[in-house]
């Protein structure tokens, strides 16, 4: 299987088109895909060395909030190469299936599993999050780490996740969000508009524009005051949220009424 194919590398977001709010494209949903099949195959790495390995850490306490207990069943929503489930996995939880639209991200995160010791091992299906192909009130854990800002309507995924959740159930969303600090603000916008976008695209050989795309979507999506308020609008209740690494990134965690 080669790394990417010629339809996966092509240009996905033209300077034009981050000019103006990349959340308004009406084909968002097939952007994001290509966009992500363009830069699985150095997803990772490019993770760990731009997060200066925060990435890990976030991950864990979004794991830690959620208070895992032996029996629960976890769905990783946006599950990517599987980091976020398999964390879930090493909690200690009973099950953990994570989804994804893009098959080289599932087939990366697969790979992923089947290296892992003891069990359970984290299961992948190809999926869009905003159709969960699950009944009603099948899980108790819902996660999404980076992807719910890449979805074409987050307050309808929102929706499916409180559909999918068991009473007492609680969901748990990872999203960049932008320091309280006016000085960290600074530095990490120099950061993540004017370097992380050139050394990563160089990493990962990308042409698709990915790593422009990044804090373009960052800066233009939901502040965690309105995501909160989505969250509540969708019906969980006891919202509350927890900033990492300065403001850099932060936890959102729901609940359902048992």
């Amino acid at each position: 299987m080669t790394d990417r194919t010629p339809s996966t590398s092509a240009r996905v977001w033209s300077a034009a088109d981050l000019a103006d709010d990349p959340h308004q494209a009406k084909d968002k949903g097939r952007r994001i895909q290509r966009m992500f099949g363009a830069i699985a195959h150095r997803y990772d790495l490019n993770n760990r060395l731009h997060s200066f390995g925060r990435d890990q850490a976030w991950r864990r306490r979004a794991v830690q909030l959620c208070r895992v207990q032996a029996g629960d069943d976890v769905l990783d929503a946006a599950c990517g190469t599987g980091d976020l489930a398999e964390a879930f996995a090493v909690a200690g939880a009973a099950s953990v299936c994570g989804v994804d639209f893009t098959e080289q991200m599932i087939a990366l995160a697969r790979a992923k599993a089947t290296r892992r010791a003891g069990s359970p091992r984290p299961t992948y299906r190809l999926a869009d999050i905003m159709d969960l192909p699950f009944d009603d009130a099948s899980f108790d854990v819902v996660s999404i780490a980076f992807g719910i800002r890449n979805v074409a309507d987050p307050a309808r995924v929102l929706r499916e996740f409180r559909r999918v959740l068991r009473p007492s159930g609680r969901v748990v969303i990872l999203e960049f969000s932008q320091p309280g600090n006016p000085v960290i603000r600074v530095f990490n916008g120099l950061y993540t508009r004017h370097v992380m976008p050139v050394t990563a695209t160089l990493l990962a050989g990308d042409r698709s524009g990915a790593y422009r795309y990044l804090p373009r979507s960052v800066s233009t999506f939901a502040d965690r005051e309105t995501l909160a308020g989505m969250m509540a609008e969708a019906g969980f209740t006891d919202v509350s949220q927890q900033p990492l690494t300065f403001g850099v990134c932060t936890a959102s965690l729901g609940h359902v009424a048992g």
